[in-house]
C-alpha cells in the first residue's frame, strides 16, 4: 500500500504489524460505549522505550464483546416479538444477519489504518472532520436516551417489586414509578462523579447473568404458573411490524464499541470470529427469551417483560433484582462520555480543583435532565422503539456501510456483489430509520 497521508494525518498501514497490538489497555476502556473516553487509549512506554503487551484473549473478547451486545433489549424483545407476530422472527434473523455483517465492515475500516481506534475515527477516516462530529453527535444523542431508558426501567421494576409506596418530598406526595425514578437516581448520582468508573465495569458485567436470569425465570413462570400456549398470538401483524423491527435493532445494538473490543484484542483477525460467536449466542438467548415470553402472556405482554411476572414468586424477585443491578451500574459507564464531552467545553484551566468541581455540576446537571425526562416521558417500549429506529440503525447498518464505501472505493476494493449487497442494506436501513422513527414518535406523542 503506498505511504499515502490517511485523513488522520497519519501514514496508512504499510507494515504487517498493527500497532494496536502494542498497547496496555484496562477494562474501563474496554467497556465503555463509546466517546471521548473511547479516543483515549495511549501508548504506554516501558523502560527500554518498547511497549508492553497485554491484549484481551479471544475467550475475554467473546464475553466482552457478548455483554456488550445482551443488554436491556432482553426485556422487550417478547414485547417486538408480539408486535409483529410469529413471522417476524424471520425478520430477527435477518436484523442480526446485517448486524453480522456491518460488524465486519467496521473490521476492515479498521485494518485501512492503524490509528484509528474508535468510531468516531472511522468517521474522520472516511468523511474527515464531519464525518466525526456526525458520528459522535449520534453516539452522545444515543447514550443520552439509553441513559433514560435505564432510569425508566429501574422504576418501573422497582415499582412492581415495592408497590404502594408513597413519599412525602416538600409538602408532594411522591408515588410509583417517579418515586423510584428518584431514589434510583439518588443511589447513581454518586457514581457518575467517579473519574474512574473500573469497578462499575466489572458490576456492569453481571448483565450475563441477568439475560440468562430472565430466561430461566420465564421458564420457571411458565410451568409453574400459566403455561405455554398459543392462544391470542398472530401469525403476522403488519401495522406492528416498524416497532417490532426497531426493538430488534436495540437488541444488537452495540456497533459504537466494536473498535474498542477490536483494539483490545492480541488477535485482530479473530475479530469476526469473535463476533460471530457472541452474536449466535445472544440471539439464542433473545430468541427463546422472546419466544417464551409471547408463548405465555400472548398479546398481554408488556414492553418490559418482567412486569408480565407474578408478584411475590421467588423466580419474580430474581428475575428483576438481577434485572435492576446492570442499570444501575452502566448508567455512569453510559453517561460518561456526554459528561466529558460537555466537561471539555466549560473546563478553561488546569486547577485540578476547579476541574473536579465542574465535573461534579456536569454529572449532576445531566442526572437531573435525565430524571425530568424520565418521569416526563415514562414509556419504555416507545422509548427503545425510537432508539432502534432512529439511533441504532445509524450507528449499526448506515454509519458502516456509507464508510465503508467511501475508504474502499477509492482503493477499488468493492465488487459488483458487495456493492449491491450494501446498496440493499442502505435501503433496508433507510425505511427502518424512517418508518420506525415516525410510528415511534407517533405513539410516544399520542400518549399526552
Amino acid at each position: 500500500m503506498a505511504a499515502d497521508k490517511s485523513p488522520i494525518d497519519e501514514a496508512l498501514l504499510h507494515r504487517q504489524e498493527d500497532l494496536r497490538d502494542e498497547v496496555d489497555y484496562d477494562m474501563e476502556h474496554l467497556l465503555l460505549p463509546t466517546g471521548s473516553n473511547m479516543e483515549q487509549h495511549l501508548l504506554l512506554p516501558t523502560g527500554g522505550g518498547s511497549f508492553c503487551m497485554t491484549g484481551a484473549s479471544f475467550g475475554r473478547s467473546c464475553l466482552n464483546l457478548s455483554n456488550v451486545i445482551s443488554g436491556i433489549g432482553m426485556l422487550s424483545v417478547p414485547y417486538a416479538l408480539s408486535q409483529g407476530g410469529w413471522l417476524s422472527l424471520t425478520l430477527f434473523t435477518m436484523v442480526g444477519t446485517i448486524c453480522f455483517y456491518t460488524g465486519n465492515l467496521i473490521d476492515r475500516c479498521m485494518r485501512v489504518d492503524r490509528c484509528v481506534w474508535s468510531y468516531p475515527d472511522i468517521g474522520y477516516l472516511a468523511f474527515g472532520s464531519y464525518g466525526r462530529m456526525a458520528i459522535g453527535l449520534v453516539i452522545y444523542v444515543e447514550l443520552y436516551l439509553v441513559a433514560i431508558s435505564f432510569l425508566i426501567l429501574e422504576g418501573d421494576n422497582l415499582d412492581k417489586l415495592l408497590p404502594g409506596i408513597v413519599v412525602e418530598i416538600l409538602g408532594y406526595q411522591v408515588h410509583g414509578k417517579q418515586l423510584f425514578v428518584l431514589v434510583a437516581a439518588a443511589v447513581i448520582l454518586p457514581t457518575t462523579w467517579l473519574k474512574n468508573l473500573s469497578m462499575l465495569v466489572y458490576i456492569s458485567a453481571v448483565g450475563l447473568v441477568s439475560s440468562v436470569a430472565l430466561t430461566a425465570s420465564l421458564v420457571w413462570a411458565g410451568v409453574a404458573g400459566k403455561g405455554f400456549h398459543m392462544e391470542g398470538s398472530s401469525l403476522l401483524n403488519l401495522s406492528g411490524l416498524p416497532t417490532a423491527l426497531s426493538l430488534y435493532f436495540v437488541c444488537f445494538a452495540g456497533h459504537g464499541v466494536f473498535p474498542t473490543v477490536y483494539s483490545s484484542m492480541n488477535s485482530k483477525k479473530d475479530f469476526p470470529k469473535v463476533l460471530l460467536i457472541s452474536l449466535v449466542l445472544c440471539s439464542l438467548n433473545y430468541a427463546v427469551t422472546a419466544v417464551l415470553g409471547y408463548l405465555i402472556y400472548g398479546e398481554d405482554v408488556q414492553a418490559q417483560v418482567t412486569l408480565n411476572l407474578p408478584t411475590g414468586k421467588l423466580y419474580t424477585r430474581i428475575a428483576i433484582l438481577t434485572t435492576l443491578i446492570t442499570p444501575l451500574a452502566k448508567y455512569a459507564l453510559v453517561i460518561q462520555p456526554v459528561t466529558i464531552a460537555i466537561e471539555e467545553k466549560l473546563s478553561a484551566t488546569t486547577d485540578a480543583e476547579i476541574n473536579r468541581l465542574t465535573r461534579v455540576l456536569t454529572s449532576t446537571a445531566v442526572v437531573i435532565s435525565t430524571v425530568v425526562l424520565a418521569c416526563t416521558v415514562p414509556f419504555f417500549g416507545y422509548l427503545m422503539s425510537f432508539i432502534g429506529s432512529s439511533l441504532n440503525v445509524t450507528v449499526a447498518v448506515l454509519f458502516p456501510c456509507l464508510s465503508y464505501l467511501k475508504i474502499y472505493m477509492s482503493r477499488g476494493g468493492v465488487g459488483c456483489f458487495e456493492m449491491a449487497a450494501i446498496i440493499g442494506i442502505l435501503v433496508i436501513g433507510v425505511c427502518v430509520a424512517v418508518v420506525g422513527t415516525y410510528t415511534s414518535l407517533q405513539q410516544i406523542i399520542g400518549t399526552f
